[in-house]
């Protein structure tokens, strides 16, 4: 059986389409800062990366899972939030280690190289 991979961080990604969502997210997310040790990253107004709509990302220690993810479940309103671990490898990062708080939706995920220690 392969090593357990360990989880370094979290990444909560607010997906939007519009102006009125991007405000929304943007509440969000200075809310989630203000309460809680994360980094919020850009506010993107296009699909980015493996991402199939406009997002921010929310970048947070693993240890704090537990009180982020519960209270974004609760406050994120009528956004879908995409929660995945990160570990050193990303696609295992992005199809098995993800929580979606909401709609889920499908990735792009012919960016990532397949782990084949897994």
């Amino acid at each position: 059986m392969p090593d357990t991979p360990t989880i370094r961080y979290y990444h909560a990604h607010l997906y939007y389409h519009d102006d009125q969502g991007l405000e929304q997210a943007r509440r969000l997310a200075d809310a989630c800062a203000e309460r809680f040790e994360v980094q919020v990253g850009r506010f993107h107004r296009q699909p980015v990366g493996p991402h199939p709509l406009w997002s921010c990302q929310l970048s947070f220690a693993a240890e704090n899972f537990g009180d982020i993810v519960p209270w974004l479940a609760i406050h994120r309103g009528a956004l879908d939030v995409f929660v995945h671990l990160g570990t050193d490898d990303d696609l295992y990062d992005h199809t098995q280690g993800v929580i979606w708080l909401g709609q889920s939706h499908p990735l792009k995920l012919d960016q990532f190289q397949r782990n084949d220690s897994r």
